[in-house]
């Protein structure tokens, strides 16, 4: 599967998030992700009234925010949008609040960023919602990843386990691709996947080919926008090149066991003596 995160790089503009939708589809990806959050229970007070310089002006930091936020009318539009052209959506949910809003809608499952994995109160929230969840485990301690695992475990819940690194974008001295076979030995019950923030697409390519099952990238119209994610998030031709190369990994690992094709009989015939 993989994820096409959005994220907030539609810059509060629903016309830039159908468009990065179309994008995310053309290119062949499953679904394509959106971040709800209720600001003033994310945003901590002492940053509310904080001066933010914004293409709609130098605004409070909360407003800002509230901006870049859809509600309920444009993810009907969005959640309509994404039906008419056949790919699926689902969202990160940042507090109970979002996770209550989300869930009003036909997702296919919920997704846990890594900023919210120590957030036992949304974890157990989850509990009341018969919905998959994926996670991702950036920034965080194995201690803190066992926690947030046991807990969902002990709810029950269809898990996906996401290794992440949360710089934007990641340097690549600091990707740890090995985790994910470090992962995929420690819950052999979940699926184990890579959010990937790295610039380009080879070590996502190499991910897939430690075994992620679930590949999530960023994806912008353009990565001179403003905002904080464009600069390590994929443009279109990127994002379609990655995708078919992941697609292709399974043929080129092909099987396990060494044996001579027809196609190199002909040569054997030729080079052996």
């Amino acid at each position: 599967m993989f994820i096409a995160e959005i994220g907030i790089n539609h810059n509060g503009n629903l016309e830039y998030a159908y468009d990065l939708i179309d994008m995310a589809y053309k290119a062949g990806a499953d679904i394509v992700k959106f971040q709800k959050r209720n600001p003033e229970k994310c945003v901590p007070k002492s940053q509310w009234h904080k001066k933010k310089k914004t293409p709609w002006g130098k605004m409070d930091y909360i407003d800002y925010k509230k901006r870049i936020e859809f509600g309920y009318s444009e993810y009907l539009a969005i959640d309509a949008y994404c039906k008419k052209l056949g790919i699926k959506w689902t969202a990160s949910v940042w507090d109970v609040d979002s996770l209550n809003f989300i869930t009003k809608f036909d997702v296919p499952f919920i997704k846990i960023a890594s900023a919210s994995i120590t957030d036992m109160l949304l974890l157990e929230e989850i509990w009341e919602k018969d919905i998959p969840v994926v996670m991702s485990t950036g920034m965080s301690t194995e201690d803190e990843v066992d926690r947030a695992v046991y807990t969902l475990e002990e709810l029950g819940k269809n898990l996906t386990i996401l290794h992440c690194n949360s710089s934007y974008p990641v340097a690549e001295d600091e990707l740890d691709l090995n985790v994910i076979k470090t992962l995929k030995n420690k819950y052999p019950k979940h699926k184990i996947g890579y959010s990937g923030h790295e610039r380009g697409i080879q070590p996502t390519v190499v991910a897939k080919v430690l075994g992620a099952e679930v590949i999530e990238r960023h994806i912008t119209l353009d990565k001179g926008m403003w905002g904080s994610d464009h600069s390590a998030s994929l443009e279109y031709n990127e994002l379609k090149t990655l995708i078919d190369y992941l697609n292709r990994v399974d043929d080129w690992l092909g099987n396990n066991k060494i044996k001579v094709y027809k196609s190199e009989e002909k040569i054997k015939k030729k080079l052996r003596r």
